[in-house]
């Protein structure tokens, strides 16, 4: 049995400078993303010439949400199978091609998560895990790139 999860948000745009989108080079990117009672979120363009590097964009949250639900999922399989990780970090990368003709695709996702476990023996189960966690990520299912997962893991 299949079971449906619903997200709504709402995103408005600041950027209208009394001039709307007359000009492709000087109305302002920024918008803010809300979500029922959650943080809201302040993001922009990643375009350099017109975005601002202080808030984030679309292509940081991409990255972000396969990076968080790899390490969610991996965080679950190891809390059931008996894996005691006592420390979880991910040096998440991503690699979008822009096209010439405008527009573009990630090429790939490539996650590094560095995690800690409690006894030497969990290692090799606590790497393995990896790649029950990427079968299993809502978010690396649901794109049509490449996610690789290089994972460290130590005491």
């Amino acid at each position: 049995m299949t079971h449906e999860h619903h997200y709504k948000i709402t995103t408005i745009w600041q950027g209208n400078k009394e001039e709307g989108t007359n000009n492709v080079r000087t109305y302002d990117r920024s918008h803010t993303i809300y979500n029922n009672g959650k943080p809201d979120l302040y993001l922009t363009t990643d375009n350099a010439a017109v975005g601002d590097k202080s808030k984030l964009n679309p292509e940081d949250l991409l990255v972000s949400a396969i990076s968080s639900c790899h390490m969610l999922s991996y965080l679950y399989l190891c809390a059931m199978e008996g894996i005691i990780v006592t420390e979880y970090i991910d040096q998440a990368a991503g690699v979008m091609i822009e096209n010439t003709n405008g527009g573009g695709q990630f090429k790939t996702v490539t996650l590094n998560p560095n995690i800690k476990v409690k006894q030497e023996t969990m290692i090799p189960k606590a790497i393995e895990l990896h790649h029950k966690a990427h079968e299993i990520c809502y978010i690396a299912n649901s794109v049509n790139f490449e996610v690789v997962c290089n994972p460290a893991c130590s005491i």
